[in-house]
């Protein structure tokens, strides 16, 4: 059986972004892939976590949530501000992938607010924030630089972009759909910056039995061919920005 819309194993789903999604923050982006939809804001706040004193650096956070119609079976909200353990999981990567392609000593005293909203779910909700995210921080970092912050340098180090890959009747696929992933043998989620250096790796086998490094490198390296188109879709999308890394 041949995956939905006659996508190649190797071929990620359409992705689209709509910068400046939202007028009552600094940036927002809303992004796509395929069917899986997030909405990602980021706000710049002038204080840094306690742990920061002293140290003149900033921080780059994020949280992640799903909304309750987001999936086929209603998600029960997250009330009190208690994220459930998959959701501090996945906001916490989002955070940990933001902070590796940003100096946070040029940041200077301040705090960047990243919040992952999921609209709709069809697997690689992650993958689909962390690449949404860096596209908010960008925004984020231009309306400060409009605002009259002046950087001495760039903060903006590294572009992150991130894309799933697994192992589906023993075929490798990339990008996985809910309904692949869901049947996946083995599923990685992998993150890595615009030179294809890895950020973050996340891979389990998900049958009783463990994969080979062989096959662990061939789908590093597919999803490192995700992750690079993915990248060159946001510098097509923030062209209009001076400051991304080459």
């Amino acid at each position: 059986m041949g995956r939905k819309e006659n996508r190649k194993n190797n071929e990620i789903r359409p992705i689209k972004i709509i910068r400046h999604y939202l007028p009552n923050t600094h940036a927002s982006c809303l992004i796509s892939f395929g069917k899986t939809i997030v909405l990602c804001t980021a706000k710049s706040e002038a204080k840094r976590p306690e742990f920061l004193f002293g140290t003149n650096k900033g921080w780059v956070t994020a949280e992640y949530a799903m909304i309750p119609g987001s999936t086929i079976d209603r998600k029960a909200r997250e009330r009190f501000g208690k994220a459930d353990s998959r959701s501090l999981e996945i906001q916490r990567l989002v955070g940990r992938c933001l902070r590796a392609v940003c100096d946070l000593q040029l940041l200077g005293e301040r705090s960047i607010w990243i919040d992952c909203e999921v609209l709709n779910a069809d697997g690689g909700t992650r993958t689909a924030s962390i690449t949404g995210a860096f596209v908010a921080l960008v925004d984020c970092i231009q309306e400060l630089k409009n605002n009259g912050v002046q950087f001495k340098v760039e903060p903006i180090k590294g572009i992150a972009a991130a894309c799933s890959v697994g192992i589906v009747n023993g075929k490798p696929l990339l990008d996985l759909a809910y309904e692949e992933d869901s049947r996946a043998e083995m599923d990685m989620n992998v993150c890595a910056n615009h030179k294809k250096e890895i950020i973050e790796v996340q891979a389990t086998s998900e049958s009783s039995n463990p994969i080979t490094q062989e096959t662990f490198n061939s789908l590093l390296n597919l999803a490192l061919e995700g992750t690079s188109q993915i990248t060159q879709i946001q510098r097509d999308e923030l062209k209009d920005i001076d400051f991304l890394p080459r």
